[in-house]
């Protein structure tokens, strides 16, 4: 009787080539025109452990702690497309008080202004789409994300 698989080692060889093919599945960047891709958080070595605040905050800042001391400002532009806005930032927490931003915004992008008032931590967040949305056109509904955490400081 003959076996029904002359080569086993070639059939094991070639299911092991597949699943290691699949284990690299949903690993992506997704840096496009019209924005900043998804950025890795850097770690953090202690709760309190940030980096100061740049000037201005923008997509590659994506995931990252910074720290501002009370009466600094802090700004932040996202640059987006009308098919793949960001959405208007929120803030979650203590410490900030909305500023004027004082920038003329083009279609889909998301900017604000913050001055640190009082020590706190402060969430902030936006978001887009992760496919441009055009009529009749095949479209997703996932989300890129945007978060970055503020720590507010007294100087």
């Amino acid at each position: 009787m003959r076996p029904t698989n002359p080569h086993p080692v070639l059939a094991l060889a070639a299911l092991a080539a597949l699943a290691s093919l699949l284990t690299g599945c949903g690993t992506q960047g997704t840096a496009d025109a019209g924005g900043g891709g998804t950025v890795s958080p850097s770690p953090t070595k202690h709760p309190q452990d940030c980096g100061t605040a740049p000037a201005e905050l923008g997509a590659a800042d994506a995931g990252r702690t910074y720290c501002l001391a009370t009466g600094g400002v802090l700004r932040l532009s996202l640059d987006g497309t009308a098919a793949r806005p960001w959405t208007p930032v929120k803030a979650d927490g203590d410490g900030l008080e909305a500023a004027n931003s004082g920038i003329v915004l083009q279609p889909g992008d998301a900017s604000a202004a913050f001055r640190a008032v009082s020590a706190g931590t402060v969430r902030l967040t936006s978001s887009r789409p992760l496919c441009a949305t055009e009529p009749h056109r095949m479209s997703c509904k996932g989300l890129q994300e945007w978060t970055v955490t503020v720590r507010v400081t007294k100087p």
